[in-house]
């Protein structure tokens, strides 16, 4: 039955967020990225993304600006999730090497909103096993939580006296380019093609 509601869940999640986007100010539709931008977001980008503190697979405290060093894919989940997370950044991963095979630089970050069984270890093989270049990251509940209201994400774990516990979470990517911050997100519903497309044009324009 848990496997049933949670899809539904993360529907709701994403609605959310995707209300909390249409409020969001953001830059770019008048700017340089203009031709870019493909998602009816109104405003100029600050109230998304920022800085945040983390851990990284070799267990070192790492910020935003260690992480964030060319244009990135930025995706939040969680290592036991069934379906969704696995799914979502292999398509990051996918739209990576395609960039990659265009001349173009990016990495893959897959954040952990579950930091209580996603450890160093655990997070930096998940993303390991995805992609070479992803980055794994996680942390203390409050550096978790802290980075996922930065890029206002959602996210709600389920009872957590069952070992097997599932996570609610929104399911969005976010590129971040160094220069700019967060220009743009992805709904899981866009192929790994379609996603490297939108992404070169930022990289192209930044």
């Amino acid at each position: 039955m848990t496997r049933i509601i949670a899809p539904v869940a993360v529907l709701v999640a994403a609605l959310f967020v995707a209300a909390t986007f249409w409020f969001s100010n953001r830059g770019g539709e008048d700017g340089a990225f203009a031709q870019c931008n493909a998602t009816q977001i109104a405003g100029d980008g600050n109230s998304i993304g920022g800085p945040f503190e983390l851990v990284n697979a070799a267990g070192e405290t790492v910020t935003d600006a260690d992480v964030i060093t060319e244009p990135s894919l930025i995706y939040f989940g969680y290592t036991f999730c069934p379906d969704v997370c696995p799914l979502d950044t292999a398509r990051n991963a996918e739209a990576v090497d395609v960039l990659a095979e265009r001349g173009m630089s990016v990495t893959p970050v897959f954040i952990t909103i579950d930091p209580e069984r996603d450890t160093p270890d655990v997070v930096g093989d998940f993303a390991y096993n995805l992609h070479e270049k992803m980055i794994g990251l996680t942390g203390s509940p409050e550096q978790t939580d802290a980075a996922s209201k930065a890029y206002r994400t959602y996210y709600k774990a389920h009872d957590k006296s069952d070992e097997f516990y599932l996570v609610d979470h929104s399911t969005f990517t976010y590129l971040v380019l160094p220069e700019h911050g967060f220009v743009e997100f992805f709904r899981r519903d866009i192929d790994a093609n379609t996603m490297a497309d939108r992404v070169g044009c930022f990289v192209e324009n930044a």
